[in-house]
């Protein structure tokens, strides 16, 4: 049985090199073989562990700023409250808890969808949720959420959205392709098309050969129709993910193996491909539908939500081996030299609606 890996070559053979882009795509969702859709990625056994695997406290501090994003906006009756790629679903698991004992009256009422592309995925979801009687539907697209205003939540979910890259080569920028070296094996390599000068992030023009810059042009349409949405039905967005708030030439492309890196072209669809998110540029999209764009560190949000008073809470009353894990946690979670300072937190509001611990919308 051929792998993904002998079907790109035959189609790069066939058909010539392919972008980034479509390479990122055939390794994380080929139906067949692709990462997402045939493997287990999260928590401890898998290849990486996102931030609600790593405490409670992740999803319920984020539960507060979806219920407080309701409350500024007028609590409106029936809101669609939504997680974008969930995971194993633990992320929602928390957060339903936490909602039902802030407010049973906003638990209930809520239409509650998971948009999900995998159905492998959505199994896991629904097994970690439980039985929530018709309560919530999956869907795999943002075009099928139901009418409301929408208060939604996506956490590593932009990394994962493949990206164009470009190389600097003489005086151009060349798009930069898989393709086929001497031995017949997978490589980097310039191509034919190239970059307009126009959209490359300042610096590029005085960037050395061989320099790297990165679009994501699929990532920020997806921004663009979520904030069109909550644009025209009102809502919040919250967007969790690594990345940078400038950009700058530069390649971010990984590959996540067993909570290792390794080589991008080594094992197509059995490692994590994700690259920085450029958070500059999904501000812009939201910005472009007339939304309010804010940015800060997870560290930041987290604590401005009170991550270190849900830490004592939490710790109370628990021995030391069991206090010391949880500080580990808070330290993973916000600490500046782990998750705190790498991690960006983007809300997207409607310009007259502000929500702690972001400021207020310009």
């Amino acid at each position: 049985m051929k792998t993904l890996k002998d079907r790109i070559r035959a189609q790069i053979e066939t058909t010539g090199p392919m972008s980034v882009a479509d390479y990122m795509a055939l390794c994380l969702f080929d139906p067949e073989a692709g990462y997402y859709t045939t493997r287990e990625p999260f928590g401890a056994e898998g290849d990486f562990t996102t931030a609600p695997e790593i405490s409670q406290m992740f999803g319920e501090l984020c539960a507060v700023w979806l219920y407080t994003a309701w409350k500024a906006s007028g609590a409106p009756k029936t809101p669609v409250v939504a997680e974008i790629g969930p995971g194993r679903g633990t992320l929602m698991k928390d957060m339903l808890r936490t909602w039902a004992k802030i407010d049973p009256a906003f638990r209930e009422q809520m239409q509650l969808v998971m948009i999900e592309a995998s159905p492998r995925l959505s199994e896991v979801q629904r097994k970690t949720l439980g039985p929530l009687d018709g309560e919530a539907s999956w869907i795999v697209d943002i075009g099928a959420l139901p009418e409301g205003p929408l208060f939604i939540l996506g956490n590593e979910l932009f990394d994962a959205i493949p990206i164009r890259q470009y190389v600097k080569v003489g005086n151009a920028w060349r798009e930069r392709v898989v393709g086929l070296d001497a031995a017949e094996q997978l490589a980097f390599m310039a191509g034919a098309g190239s970059a307009d000068p126009t959209i490359l992030p300042p610096g590029s023009e005085n960037a050395p050969e061989g320099a790297i810059v990165e679009l994501a042009p699929a990532r920020n349409t997806l921004m663009s129709r979520i904030a069109e949405r909550i644009g025209r039905e009102g809502g919040a967005g919250l967007f969790i993910d690594y990345g940078y708030a400038s950009p700058a030439p530069g390649d971010t492309l990984q590959a996540m193996r067993g909570h290792a890196y390794q080589d991008v072209l080594k094992e197509p669809g059995k490692a994590d491909l994700t690259a920085h998110v450029d958070f500059f540029a999904l501000a812009g999209a939201a910005k472009e539908q007339s939304l309010a764009a804010e940015l800060m560190s997870q560290g930041d949000f987290l604590i401005g939500l009170g991550l270190l008073e849900r830490a004592g809470r939490l710790g109370s009353g628990k021995n030391a081996t069991e206090q010391q894990a949880i500080r580990n946690d808070v330290d993973r979670l916000a600490g500046p030299d782990q998750m705190g300072a790498l991690f960006k937190a983007l809300a997207v509001t409607p310009s007259t609606v502000a929500v702690p611990p972001f400021v207020s919308p310009h």
